[in-house]
């Protein structure tokens, strides 16, 4: 069965040619210039803060890493172009896990540009470009409306939230790698970055699957989905705490992520959501 109308199939065809056009053609400049202001900035800004030293080498390593996934969806959309057009039902899943890479990683790596570079934040296109596709591939298909709304949510929430998760573990080792007493460390307050950073880095992981399941309409989507937001909910919280009482730090970067997570749980356990998301199975 087609999943849209003839004129709604061939607009997202087209959409998808353009945006992996530019995931493959531009978005890899713009993100290299990115980068290379990202890390002038840092460089000037470590010779008085020696903490952000480490950012330098670990966004020398994600920016490519993150890049490179947004190639790779580029490709998928410019290929799934013909599927898309004919109706197939498999190119959704796909589609939008495809799509998932720019919006994330663009949204990713405009978090150390807005905080150390002036100006409009160049990936931010990145991320809109695949946010354009993501959210017309759920809003533009034949479903019925609360198959639609529960998708929007728990997909956009689940995305927004493996950003913040990638954000978080990131920052962790970039704390760890430039602690005063490394390689040892000086109590609760600076292990537990390291008992949280793989935590993060495991649910982006999870949280990627999930939107690929729950596009499927699988059960094991939904419950990915929940074992992340809930396993991120379990060390944010307290990481916000001891952050706070037991160091000198006075960021509350945990606690930005509590309205994803909530957004996220409300999408998942919300009943009439949790129906069409878990395929009515039972747990």
């Amino acid at each position: 069965m087609e999943f849209a109308s003839k004129t709604n199939r061939v607009i997202l065809a087209v959409l998808a040619v353009v945006v992996g056009v530019f995931m493959v053609a531009v978005a890899p400049f713009l993100l290299q210039t990115s980068l290379e202001r990202v890390i002038d900035a840092l460089i000037k800004i470590s010779v008085e803060k020696p903490s952000y030293a480490s950012g330098v080498l670990i966004f020398s390593f994600l920016f490519p890493i993150y890049r490179g996934l947004i190639f790779i969806g580029g490709i998928m959309l410019i290929l799934l172009a013909g599927p898309i057009a004919r109706g197939k039902e498999w190119t959704y899943p796909v589609g939008l896990l495809a799509a998932a890479f720019p919006s994330m990683g663009g949204m990713f790596m405009m978090m150390p540009y807005v905080s150390f570079v002036d100006g409009f934040p160049l990936p931010m296109t990145v991320s809109l470009a695949g946010l354009t596709f993501f959210w017309a591939f759920i809003l533009m298909r034949k479903a019925d409306k609360w198959v639609k709304w529960a998708q929007m949510l728990a997909l956009t929430f689940a995305g927004m939230l493996s950003t913040h998760a990638l954000i978080t573990g990131t920052g962790n080792m970039r704390m760890l790698l430039t602690r005063p007493d490394k390689p040892m460390y000086a109590g609760l307050g600076e292990w537990v970055l390291a008992w949280s950073a793989p935590i993060q880095w495991v649910c982006v992981i999870l949280l990627l699957l999930s939107i690929y399941l729950i596009a499927a309409r699988k059960f094991s989507g939904w419950w990915l989905a929940l074992v992340a937001v809930v396993s991120l909910a379990a060390i944010d919280i307290p990481m916000q705490v001891i952050r706070l009482t037991m160091t000198s730090s006075t960021a509350w970067d945990y606690s930005y992520g509590l309205p994803m997570i909530i957004g996220l749980l409300f999408a998942l356990l919300f009943p009439k959501f949790k129906a069409v998301l878990a395929g009515q199975e039972e747990m």
